[in-house]
């Protein structure tokens, strides 16, 4: 054998390096501030190589939490969120949030563990079949077989999260993979010498894969990152546009998450929609996109403008169950529709609707675009005015409510605005709740762009705890409430020790009536049966004290002192410590009629 082969081979053999190194190396050359987990030896490698070159490792209480976590950096970063769990059940367990990923157009990264590569099917400790289980839910999937792959499909894996419709990407790492020679050759090599050929001919198979697996593994790399491919609008598009809405006497804007995606900033965002001073209806992420008090941010009577608007522009926005599936689109109206995804571009429109121009691309640099192509021109001044007054009509209304009596408890409506005018100009809202939180939609106004997380289409429960947790981690200044109803609470509520463990401190307010009320709302008059709505008045408060953080009692005799309260959480939350507030709350009529499915 060639001496230099045979030098190399003894350094392979003799290396502390691992795996695992390559995956960080990978990551901190992308701009990875985080990695979340909930630890297992399969991924070990990976965690403490990580931690070496300064990525915060972050351990959470159950592996969803930590890809929620994942998809909130991602979503207020413009980076891809990153999560790493175990083999088996620890990627069982993270399915509903990687799907709810899917669905927000969230890029992240999973990494998983896995069995050998040798042991797959042969029954070794948590082997399944992981790729089926995630080759529905991610844009890419990709199981590593030798050590020389781990860098080049990393790079790959977070350049395809970002390009197109962001999204979820999966890597499995086989756990001979990730650890040094020494210790997987230690693990398959025979223990004694083998007799006989066949004993011989397995011992030689062995050594050959082992040698296969490791085969160029620490040569030089490149680790920078891919390009990114993003969909823009054509110049004939844009162009048609702006024909189309330079005609249009009661033009609408319907903004949804998209809009906020990189590479376009917020704030242009923002200003471009000024500039075309277009009545806005803002959904998910775009929430606050107008700030607190903006004359366009149009809050109420959606359906009556949709109605009687001539032209609806959809940025980013889908015509799903949110929107009636197209039904409350004006079948008089031009519709132009913008979105990165075109089976989210035309959904439904063999049915209900039609766009009068469709385009494939970037919905927040589309918007730049059409601003600079009608500079000078506005929309009709009258029109957003009208829609404003019916709002401040609508929002009247709303307040009177939050001033009713309730039967038992608070006025959830009360407390709901009572929060809202407290709320810090750099607060971060988290939604995570049925009733509760829809009524919070309608009350708490997001002060910025980015600034509201809810779950999005897939109307995912136990979001809150991940996502504050990622908030808070991306913007450690902002004060981070995460609105939860007593139901939702239950999924996350053990995440009062990762805030505490990690010092990351939140205030979590709880509206508890001691039911689903969102479903409880329709079955007992459709149904004739609360059965499996029922919960109790818990004392949620005295959990959070149990893991570290301060919880709060709060019900109709501290209606006089709410804000006081209020304002004392938000001091100790600024003074490390996580909050929170356990507001019995009772019934009302506001949302009667909604509907859960």
């Amino acid at each position: 054998m060639n001496e230099n082969i045979c030098c190399y081979i003894r350094f392979i053999r003799q290396s502390p390096r691992h795996g695992g190194e390559s995956v960080a190396d990978v990551l901190r050359a992308h701009g990875v501030k985080f990695v979340f987990t909930l630890v297992g030896g399969h991924i070990s490698p990976i965690l403490v190589a990580c931690e070496k070159l300064g990525i915060r490792i972050v351990d959470t209480r159950h592996e969803a939490t930590a890809v929620f976590a994942a998809d909130a950096v991602a979503r207020l970063s413009g980076t891809v969120g990153v999560a790493a769990v175990t083999a088996g059940p620890g990627l069982t367990n993270t399915v509903t949030a990687v799907k709810n990923a899917q669905m927000a157009e969230s890029p992240l990264l999973l990494i998983g563990g896995a069995a050998a590569t040798l042991l797959q099917g042969r029954g070794a400790l948590q082997d399944i079949d992981q790729m089926s289980l995630f080759k529905p839910l991610c844009k890419f999937c990709a199981s590593v077989r030798t050590v020389r792959e781990i860098v080049p499909t990393v790079r790959k894996a977070l350049a395809i999260a970002q390009s197109g419709t962001p999204g979820p990407v999966f890597i499995e790492f086989p756990i001979d993979t990730l650890y040094p020679y020494h210790v997987v050759e230690k693990e398959f090599a025979p223990k004694n010498t083998p007799k006989g050929l066949m004993g011989k001919i397995i011992a030689w198979y062995l050594q050959n894969h082992l040698s296969n697996l490791f085969a160029g593994a620490w040569e030089t790399c490149d680790l920078s990152p891919l390009s990114v491919h993003i969909p823009h609008a054509t110049e004939n598009e844009v162009q048609r546009c702006v024909e189309l809405v330079s005609r249009a006497k009661k033009p609408v804007i319907l903004l949804g998450s998209q809009a906020t995606l990189p590479p376009t900033p917020a704030d242009d965002v923002r200003k471009a929609l000024e500039s075309l001073g277009i009545p806005c209806f803002l959904g998910g992420m775009s929430r606050g996109m107008l700030g607190k008090n903006s004359p366009l941010h149009i809050r109420q009577n959606r359906r009556d403008a949709l109605k009687e608007a001539d032209l609806v522009l959809l940025a980013g926005t889908v015509c799903d169950f949110r929107l009636s599936y197209g039904k409350v689109l004006n079948r008089q109206s031009k519709i132009i529709a913008v979105n990165r995804d075109r089976s989210q571009l035309l959904k439904n429109s063999d049915m209900f609707w039609k766009p009068t121009v469709a385009i494939q691309g970037d919905a927040g640099s589309f918007l730049l675009r059409l601003s600079k192509a009608l500079k000078g021109h506005r929309c009709p001044e009258e029109w957003p005015r009208i829609l404003k007054e019916g709002d401040t009509i609508k929002e009247k209304a709303n307040r009177a409510k939050a001033d009713e009596k309730t039967e038992r408890h608070l006025n959830p409506l009360s407390v709901l605005h009572r929060v809202d005018e407290l709320l810090a100009e750099d607060s971060i809202l988290v939604a995570d709740g049925g009733d509760f939180v829809g009524s919070a939609a309608y009350i708490m106004r997001p002060r910025g762009p980015i600034r509201w997380l809810d779950p999005g289409a897939f109307g995912t429960l136990g979001v809150g705890g991940g996502f504050a947790l990622g908030a808070k981690l991306c913007r450690p200044e902002s004060e981070v409430w995460i609105v939860y109803g007593d139901g939702s609470l239950g999924y996350s509520v053990a995440e009062f020790d990762t805030f505490t463990r990690h010092k990351t401190p939140v205030i979590a307010l709880v509206g508890n009536d001691a039911c689903w009320s969102q479903i409880s709302r329709e079955q007992v008059p459709l149904l004739g049966s609360n059965v499996a709505c029922g919960l109790a008045f818990t004392d949620y408060h005295i959990v959070a004290d149990g893991y570290g953080g301060k919880g709060y009692l709060i019900g109709r005799e501290d209606e006089s002192q709410l804000d006081d309260i209020f304002k004392k959480a938000q001091k100790e939350c600024r003074e490390g410590k996580a909050i929170l507030l356990n507001v019995l709350i009772g019934k009302t009529s506001f949302r009667e009629g909604s509907i859960s499915v």
